[in-house]
């Protein structure tokens, strides 16, 4: 009677009746835990609300003090609240004082509750008995008490997992021992609902101890055989860092280059997890580092993908191939530019991979960087030297693709990339550099250069005729598809005044390389399209002045 005014007591204080302010007395008419619990149901149906009765607290008061005796080892309490508890009550997770008191290590309130007669096979809502918890925690005098008090040795988790299963994945070698040479029970060697058998489980948490106890006589529980994803205890150590364990496989078995059912290596594991000192180890035992997945993924693809740069150089120097192209023919470069990986980048680009090829769009790796305006990275690879003729599947060159996503400053940049080694290889790269500064495609903020970008902004706002720059970009020789690209940001009567600027901006950033005195060059450009007016008034703003000779190194 007792427990069930105990029980209404929960039902009353439901969230589903606060929530709706419900009255107990008009929809309780017995008290029965079904009829609440269909009724919260069919409410939590109609109302949306997620208050799932059994995450309500059922037991009573004196159930739960001796529970948390149970914890404490606080036997004298235990023994205080007497023979009016139940001392098989469960909690919401469905466990008893019993598995509070093993998962303790206290072995009183475990000898108190055996001569209370609980129930040693009891499971919780993961289906762990006590049994289980003593193999798991390692105490192997509670372990032996329940087996003496006739606990399920074979009983599993919903899992799969049994006791030795639960000894070794926590390294308790002297549990093992004694399942084996007193329990007589080496039958309990199998797998688990992963697949996964004990010898695999102290792989995949680098107990070392435990494997080496496996593979001796008279255990003989060693596995190389793989679970349900095919992985082996190499790629599970691998996958979670174990370096010790891997290094212990690695000497005592061959099978360093066998893949999973995906195609993965224990190297790729070790890799994509970012465990690199494992990922040494099996490079320095001759894994195979070229070895790609069912997806056409290697090594390299993965961690240019998530940014691990040290690995990224470590597989470099292994002789991982930098230009394999993955199901979607993307390269670790690619990767790298779409995660905006830019000491990755670096690292490929001084490492020659070849910047060139294309994936499935036909997009380079500077297609991908131009699109998503990443100006940095755009600069990185117009300076590595990229083929800037290539197009993608909708026929667009990186200025073409700049140009249609109104990215001025990239368009601007290619422009300047495109002239600059156009000038390189038809000078046959023996001519001097003047500038001093080292080459950049990027914006000229140098107080050096100030001068000059002010007066050709003045120039081109004030001085300019609605023809003029292009007449300047004909005899600069600038190319039809450049001055179509300059013109495209911007539209409107007094358009050509930015468009100029950018223009003669674009032809300075040359200018400076190859010529000494960039104002004469400016003055004799407009005189050659007829603008005199403009052309006098760049030689008196020069008269009188050192104009800076510029040896770009």
């Amino acid at each position: 009677m007792e427990k069930a005014l105990a029980l209404k007591d929960k039902m009353m204080n439901h969230p589903i009746l606060k929530k709706e302010n419900l009255n107990p007395k008009t929809w309780m008419t017995a008290e029965n835990l079904k009829g609440f619990r269909d009724f919260v149901l069919q409410r939590e149906t109609d109302t949306g609300i997620d208050t799932s009765f059994d995450n309500v607290e059922m037991l009573l008061e004196a159930e739960r003090d001796y529970m948390e005796a149970a914890k404490k080892n606080d036997v004298a309490t235990m023994k205080l609240l007497g023979k009016s508890v139940n001392v098989n009550a469960k909690n919401v997770h469905e466990r008893t004082a019993l598995h509070y008191a093993v998962a303790g290590r206290n072995k009183e309130a475990v000898e108190l509750l055996l001569r209370r007669r609980a129930k040693l096979d009891l499971q919780d809502k993961h289906g762990v008995a006590a049994i289980h918890l003593a193999a798991w925690f390692g105490s192997l005098s509670i372990l032996k008490l329940l087996v003496q008090g006739g606990a399920d040795q074979k009983i599993e988790s919903q899992e799969g997992m049994n006791i030795l299963h639960c000894a070794a994945i926590n390294n308790h070698t002297d549990i093992v021992k004694y399942i084996v040479n007193d329990l007589q029970m080496k039958e309990l060697d199998k797998e688990d609902q992963t697949g996964n058998r004990p010898f695999s489980l102290a792989a995949q948490h680098g107990c070392v101890e435990m494997l080496e106890l496996l593979m001796e006589e008279p255990y003989c529980m060693t596995t190389m055989e793989g679970d349900q994803n095919g992985n082996t205890p190499l790629h599970l150590a691998a996958k979670n860092g174990q370096l010790n364990a891997v290094q212990l496989l690695l000497q005592s078995f061959d099978n360093r280059n066998k893949v999973n059912k995906a195609g993965e290596t224990a190297l790729y594991l070790a890799a994509d997890g970012e465990h690199e000192e494992c990922a040494q180890a099996l490079l320095e035992a001759g894994c195979d580092v070229n070895i790609v997945t069912t997806e056409k993924s290697s090594c390299l693809h993965t961690v240019s993908e998530k940014g691990h740069t040290s690995l990224v150089k470590l597989l470099i120097q292994n002789s991982v191939d930098m230009n394999f192209q993955n199901q979607h023919q993307q390269t670790a470069l690619h990767l790298a530019v779409k995660n905006c990986h830019i000491p990755i980048l670096h690292t490929l680009l001084e490492s020659g991979c070849n910047m060139n090829l294309t994936d499935h769009r036909d997009q380079t790796a500077l297609h991908i960087a131009t699109e998503l305006g990443k100006v940095d990275i755009v600069e990185m690879i117009l300076k590595a030297g990229a083929d800037l003729a290539l197009q993608d599947k909708q026929s667009k060159t990186v200025l073409g693709v700049a140009a249609r996503g109104d990215m001025v400053i990239i368009v601007d940049m290619i422009i300047k990339a495109e002239r600059y080694f156009a000038w390189k290889a038809d000078a046959g790269c023996n001519e001097t550099l003047h500038d001093e500064s080292p080459l950049t495609f990027k914006l000229d903020h140098r107080a050096e250069t100030r001068h000059i970008c002010t007066t050709i902004w003045n120039l081109a706002y004030k001085l300019l005729k609605p023809q003029d720059w292009k007449k300047l970009a004909h005899h600069w020789l600038f190319t039809e598809q450049q001055v179509a690209a300059i013109e495209e940001q911007w539209t409107g009567l007094k358009s050509y005044q930015e468009h100029g600027n950018r223009l003669m901006l674009i032809w300075l950033h040359g200018a400076l390389i190859k010529y000494k005195s960039t104002p004469k060059e400016l003055h004799d450009g407009l005189l050659s399209i007829g603008n005199k007016s403009a052309a006098d008034k760049i030689r008196l703003e020069t008269t009188g002045s050192e104009t800076r000779k510029c040896t770009i190194s």
